[in-house]
């Protein structure tokens, strides 16, 4: 009798959506607790350790909590994909993000960087054209451009304000963008576990390559809030993704800016950073270009969707 055949484990696939908006909304304003105090906290480590090794110590954790995604005998196991390139490219634009971000909090207050880098949502509408073949109309083009008035708002190019070190954050955002455009090319294919786990790999193995050049030795203290930054911002990576299983990124996107207003009060607590008009208005233009857009991906999509035997490209 011939021996039957071992069955290799499947890849793991995406989990059905569910029609939870009230769930999903709660979920968004959690993660933007956990993801502030990352960023107050990647500040406040900022003083003392060059901004690669405190990435390392952020992904080194990250990679630590999906240990069990790594090892083949586990159930979670999860690293089964079709898309091994793209998975690879995206943790590199998640670690591009983190790190170009981190660096600028060395420089700017913690309210500017973070309201500069809200500016994502703007990238990825002019990147969706390119790598998702999407139609971008007059309105929504109106509101990148008024959310890049927020922008030069807050930088101030040209005038005693401006810091180069404002560009950072910009940098950031576009490389958040990219790994958006990337999360999106593989939504409905692969499973979240997979994804975060290739991003926690590719940034660990970059970061280790690169730390040894400024490496600066950590005391106690450092290592532990570095700790804290990884699990904190792993904490409130996975809300995100739970809360869109329950809503639309066009009802959860109003939720999400309330981050800037954590990382402005623990930047004030913390940093005695007050923010100033300039970067009030500024961020003012960037959150209502931010929710416009949203808007109008909510009527586009529901278009989509009234449109039989044509699927939305975003569900």
């Amino acid at each position: 009798m011939p021996l039957p055949e071992e069955k290799k484990p499947a890849a793991r696939k995406a989990p059905a959506r569910a029609d939870h908006p009230f769930k999903g909304i709660a979920l968004i304003l959690a993660s933007t607790v956990f993801l502030g105090a990352s960023d107050v906290t990647a500040k406040y480590l900022s003083a003392t350790l060059p901004s690669i090794e405190i990435a390392w110590i952020r992904f080194l954790t990250f990679a630590l909590i999906m240990s069990p995604a790594m090892l083949p005998g586990s159930p979670l196991f999860a690293l089964r994909t079709g898309r091994l390139g793209l998975q690879l490219l995206r943790g590199a634009a998640l670690l591009g993000s983190s790190l170009f971000f981190i660096s600028g909090l060395r420089f700017l207050p913690i309210a500017e960087a973070s309201a500069t880098g809200f500016v994502a949502p703007l990238f990825v509408t002019a990147l969706s054209i390119v790598f998702l073949s999407e139609k971008v109309g007059v309105r929504r083009w109106i509101a990148t451009a008024v959310g890049l008035v927020g922008v030069l708002i807050i930088l101030r190019p040209g005038t005693s304000a401006f810091h180069p070190a404002a560009f950072f954050p910009i940098v950031s955002a576009l490389a958040w963008a990219c790994t958006l455009i990337m999360t999106r090319m593989m939504a409905g294919r692969e499973h979240v576990l997979t994804t975060m786990t290739y991003s926690s790999i590719a940034g660990v193995c970059i970061l280790t390559l690169l730390v040894p050049f400024v490496w600066v030795t950590p005391s106690w203290h450092d290592i532990m809030f570095g700790i804290f930054i990884g699990v904190a911002s792993t904490a409130g990576q996975w809300i995100v993704v739970l809360a869109f299983r329950y809503a639309d990124a066009s009802v959860l996107a109003p939720f999400s800016y309330t981050q800037l207003l954590w990382v402005s009060i623990l930047g004030f607590l913390v940093f005695g950073e007050v923010p100033d008009i300039w970067t009030v208005v500024g961020a003012a233009f960037i959150v209502g270009s931010g929710l416009y857009t949203a808007h109008r991906e909510r009527v586009r999509r529901s278009q989509l969707l009234a449109m039989p035997g044509e699927p939305s490209p975003n569900a």
